[in-house]
């Protein structure tokens, strides 16, 4: 079976952006990896409805992306925090991918907007596809994909 010949209807791409491919939702989770928590600074950094983050973070938060903690602030109501769970930041990679797209691509003349850099050495931080085998950096012309056991025959 080729790739024409395989159903699309459980690609894992798919998927995904079913989850996670709203306007406004990678970069709910860009913001929470960043060290947002509350309802409040999320809408504040992003400029956001209240009405569509709501929808955002319960959509996140039944995927079992973000999970909500609840706090109190003295003499106020109880609220929630919001925070990746391992699911959420297994996205990480995805977040960083597309921020280097952007950087190379869509960037600011005068250089990235956020500088990542590794904690230990001080260099800068790139995401790359490599073997598992020999942590060799790969490119689409160093991979083969076919379809899998979980490929369904285009019906």
């Amino acid at each position: 079976m080729q790739w024409l010949e395989t159903s699309t209807e459980n690609c894992p791409v798919q998927r995904t952006l079913e989850v996670v491919g709203e306007k406004w939702t990678l970069q709910i989770l860009r913001d929470a990896a960043n060290g947002v928590r509350r309802f409040d600074d999320f809408r504040r950094h992003m400029s956001l409805s209240e009405a569509v983050l709501s929808d955002r973070l319960r959509k996140l938060t039944a995927a079992g992306i973000l999970s909500a903690v609840p706090y109190q602030e003295p003499g106020s109501r109880a609220r929630k925090e919001y925070r990746l769970t391992r699911k959420g930041w297994d996205l990480w990679p995805v977040l960083m991918a597309l921020g280097q797209w952007g950087e190379t691509y869509a960037g600011e003349p005068e250089g990235p907007v956020l500088d990542i850099r590794h904690k230990d050495c001080g260099a800068e931080v790139r995401v790359v596809v490599e073997c598992c085998a020999e942590s060799v950096a790969l490119t689409p012309r160093d991979v083969v994909a076919r379809p899998g056991p979980g490929a369904r025959r285009l019906g």
